[in-house]
């Protein structure tokens, strides 16, 4: 029997696919409208109108200056023990990408994520099977970045992370205020973009005397065609360097998938949908296989101007 966040994740990826191909193409081939120069409240707006290929290539990359709010949802097939056939763990995040010009060349990119749907599998003492929903832990990073006229095309920026014990359930969440580095380095072309993007986090606090050293590595690339299209990947590598002993503290994924920018009146929103397949995953619980589905719409900036001129 398909489980009830099993069939919701695949309602979402059949309403994102059918988006991806069946919206006329005439919407797909209109540009955004730039606002006049003398404008002052459209400061750090583009000059001249974007083609939904640049608006693709600004949501590909994780430190534009546009602000949006990414819905994402991932659907991972997880790894049993016991002989148990494997079941799927549905992780709904809300990931708005907020930044701030600090001077015409330094940005302040903000990155918070909020977990408001996590639905895991889990065994109970008895060994009976159980299924837990709720809230999960909130990450946030904050990172430093200077823009193109400092670096041209290449793509930098650096700062710290933090993960803030926030899940409604303790199996939703790790328990532990957790702090470390993050970075993006990259270089983003006329049709393609590439980069790396680490996150390590050390456990500072919480309960318990167990501690918490993880790394979630992201690689990101991207080939832009006309008319909003891309070929993309992004997969998370994530490494547990306090995995029990006996268990596998790697998880690498390889995935492809493909995005699309419509315009929904005078909003841009990128649609995207990927398949991952992890071939190094732990041997319980570790994930397998995932599909995931991206909504990020462009919104209006809230702080313009550059705070510190």
């Amino acid at each position: 029997m398909i489980s009830r966040p099993c069939r919701l994740a695949g309602a979402v990826a059949t309403t994102v696919i059918l988006l991806l191909f069946s919206v006329p193409g005439t919407m797909a081939q209109s540009p955004m409208v730039a606002p006049p120069a003398d404008n002052r409240a459209a400061e750090n707006q583009p000059d001249e109108a974007k083609s939904l290929t640049e608006v693709n290539k600004e949501l590909s990359n994780p430190i534009s200056s546009i602000w949006s709010l990414t819905f994402q949802q991932n659907t991972y097939w997880l790894t049993m023990p016991g002989g148990v056939s494997n079941r799927n763990q549905v992780n709904l995040q809300f990931q708005p990408v907020l930044p701030v010009a600090l001077t015409q060349n330094w940005n302040l990119i903000n990155r918070p994520v909020l977990q408001p749907l996590l639905s895991t599998p889990y065994i109970n003492r008895s060994g009976n099977l159980h299924r837990v929903t709720g809230f999960g832990d909130t990450i946030f990073v904050t990172m430093l970045s200077p823009t193109d006229r400092l670096v041209g095309d290449w793509l930098f920026a650096a700062g710290p992370t933090f993960i803030f014990p926030t899940a409604s359930n303790s199996r939703l969440g790790q328990n532990k205020w957790q702090l470390g580095p993050a970075g993006v380095v990259g270089y983003l072309g006329e049709k393609f973009l590439a980069g790396l993007f680490p996150q390590q986090w050390w456990s500072v606090g919480g309960p318990g005397s167990n501690t918490v050293s993880q790394l979630n590595l992201q690689y990101f690339a991207s080939y832009f065609f006309g008319e909003g299209y891309s070929i993309t990947t992004s997969p998370n590598m994530l490494v547990n360097w306090y995995a029990p002993k006996g268990q596998n503290m790697l998880t690498f994924p390889i995935g492809v998938g493909v995005s699309k920018v419509h315009k929904l009146g005078i909003l841009p929103v990128r649609f995207a949908v990927q398949g991952q397949y992890m071939p190094v995953h732990p041997d319980t619980f570790g994930q397998k296989w995932n599909i995931q589905v991206i909504v990020a719409p462009v919104i209006p900036k809230l702080i313009r101007g550059n705070l510190l001129e």
